[in-house]
């Protein structure tokens, strides 16, 4: 059990240190606008099926939450280019595992600047009014129907896209966090780090605790079983007599008071008893 604290320890010092505030705040603001974007084109697409009054609400709505996308991720990029603080990859991780995590960030980047721009041009090519967060916009470029269709396939394509890679980017940081047991999401979410090395510091506390003992503690447990007619298990191959079990109960007692260790005399209790008693 010490050495189960100590190297607790040193994976508490090995942790790699957390992104800065601005870049988790980010992080975590996207992740809330990308849940509501997709919730908002769901229930576009049902209201429209179903001609509902809330169609051009719900795309309003979808198209406002995509350029406020768009803005917070183009600050995330350049502030990631300038000053943002990023922790080391894992030690464990390959070359190709690395590529691959590269690669699915640079998607997610290029996807979440790239959706809002094609939903957008997709609005202005209907040479329709349109609106955005709280405002009315008359029509500002001409219609193309062509271009409109193009435009408007590429942003169902991408939608899909981006959902399966920010599926995928989930999951690989929970199989991180639960089965690696690793500090990937811990980089990104500090809260779970501060009470995961809380509960790892409580459970090294009490195994010490129970691991050195009281001795005292230790010899009343065995006293009130003893009196409750609980007795210590026996060898298996002890003489089953009332002069045994006395004998045995002393040489625990013994064990207790000598400072041995308590299961390693448990197990080989002649060890502690007395030549006199065993004749």
């Amino acid at each position: 059990m010490q050495t189960d604290f100590l190297l607790n320890q040193q994976r508490a010092r090995e942790r790699r240190p957390s992104f800065d505030g601005l870049t988790i705040s980010l992080h975590w603001a996207t992740v809330l606008l990308v849940l509501a974007l997709f919730a908002s084109a769901w229930l576009h697409a049902l209201a429209e099926v179903r001609q509902s009054d809330f169609t051009p609400v719900l795309l309003q709505i979808h198209r406002s939450i995509g350029v406020t996308i768009w803005v917070i991720t183009a600050l995330r990029l350049a502030w990631r280019l300038t000053r943002a603080t990023l922790p080391p990859f894992p030690a464990h991780m390959t070359k190709l595992q690395l590529a691959t995590v590269k690669l699915s960030e640079c998607g997610l980047y290029v996807l979440l600047l790239g959706q809002p721009a094609t939903g957008l041009l997709t609005t202005l090519l209907g040479g329709r009014p349109f609106g955005l967060f709280f405002w009315q916009f008359p029509p500002i470029m001409p219609r193309d129907e062509m271009l409109q269709a193009a435009l408007h396939s590429t942003h169902e394509l991408g939608a899909w896209a981006l959902a399966v890679l920010a599926v995928g980017h989930a999951a690989v940081a929970l199989f991180h966090h639960f089965v690696l047991r690793d500090d990937v999401l811990e980089c990104m979410a500090p809260v779970i780090a501060k009470a995961r090395f809380k509960q790892e510091l409580a459970t090294d506390s009490f195994a010490l605790k129970i691991h050195s003992g009281n001795k005292s503690d230790t010899l009343a447990v065995l006293l009130t079983r003893r009196s409750n007619g609980q007795e210590p298990a026996k060898r298996r191959h002890a003489p089953h007599t009332s002069r045994v079990s006395q004998i045995h109960f002393r040489g625990v007692v013994q064990c207790l008071l000598c400072r041995d260790e308590p299961l390693l005399r448990l197990r080989h209790p002649l060890a502690c008893w007395p030549r006199s008693d065993l004749r």
